[in-house]
Parts: C-alpha cells; structure tokens; sequence
C-alpha cells in the first residue's frame, strides 16, 4: 500500500526541543542532562541553540600519569567543544527533524571524573 501524506501540522514544543538537547549536550560533553542549560533563538526563520554546560575530564593526576588520557577522550577542551558543536547539531536535528542554523556552547567549568574515560 502506497504511503500517503496527511494533511495538518506536528510541532514539537520549547520544552521537549530542550529536554533534547539537554539529553544530546549531556551524552556529548560526558555531564549528567541536569547540568546543562540551553535556550533557543530564531535566526532568519532557522533555530539557533546555546548551550551553557561543564564538560567532563579526568583528573590531572591521571593525565599526568597517561598523558594519552586526552588523545583518547578526544583532545583538549578547546577541541571537544568544537567537535561537540557539530554531534551536537546533527543529533537534535535528526531527533527532531528541526533545522538548526548552529549551536553555540559556552563551557561553564569542568566536572572531574575518575571512572572511565572522557566521551
């Protein structure tokens, strides 16, 4: 049977667009989602979401005793956010189905884990 498109409308409210990038934002920068705050922006028609959020990092006493500790978590700070930027965006847009025009994130301070590793 040929698929058939019905007419209306779906729309995904503020609060569940958060709750999802709360949920992607936590998985990505290795932080519990209760850490993170987003809020949205329209920017000509498109979202634009900001992220304010800890990452996760190991203590230095273990960096210093396997420096390759952050080869493997994926580098430093600087360039976990910005990989983070990208997962990030494709992740809500494929969850949601909404278009974003960029995420920004502001890195609010770091949360030390000792187990596992840095996502």
């Amino acid at each position: 049977m040929p698929a058939r498109d019905l007419a209306g409308h779906n729309r995904i409210s503020t609060q569940a667009l958060s709750s999802l990038a709360k949920a992607t934002a936590g998985q990505v920068l290795a932080v519990p989602p209760a850490h993170v705050r987003v809020s949205w922006n329209d920017d000509d028609g498109l979202l634009a979401l900001s992220i304010s959020s800890p990452m996760g990092a190991p203590p230095l006493s273990a960096v210093s005793r396997d420096p390759d500790r952050l080869t493997q978590g994926g580098g430093s700070i600087l360039a976990r956010a910005t990989a983070a930027k990208a997962s990030i965006l494709t992740q809500v847009e494929h969850l949601s189905g909404s278009r974003l025009s960029r995420v920004d994130i502001r890195i609010s301070g770091l949360l030390v884990r000792e187990e596992g590793r840095v996502l």
